[in-house]
């Protein structure tokens, strides 16, 4: 799986492109390969394309972020994912607990 992992001190965040199984968990810190950098405070998003297009043909999959940057790279075609999860009106919600009592 090619995911993020992020590094980086406390309040400074930056992210690594990392290869990794996908049984470890992100702060693990195991990992295959590095595949490119993300500094979200500087905006700047870094891939090694020729490897990250290799390990995709041999079968690794993206996580939804880093799915969207490859997007947004034109490293590959497609559609960007929604990450975001759904969110539930306070209705519903009222519903729904009324419900399971």
């Amino acid at each position: 799986m090619i995911r993020l992992q992020r590094v980086g001190r406390k309040n400074d965040p930056s992210f690594r492109v990392v290869l990794t199984d996908s049984k470890n968990g992100p702060k693990s810190g195991k990992f295959k390969e590095i595949l490119g950098a993300y500094n979200p405070k500087l905006g700047v998003i870094t891939f090694k394309e020729d490897r990250v297009k290799y390990w995709m043909s041999v079968g690794a999959k993206t996580s939804g972020t880093v799915h969207n940057f490859l997007v947004s790279k034109k490293i590959i075609a497609g559609k960007k994912i929604n990450v975001l999860p759904k969110k539930t009106s306070t209705k519903k919600r009222k519903e729904l607990k009324q419900a399971a009592t």
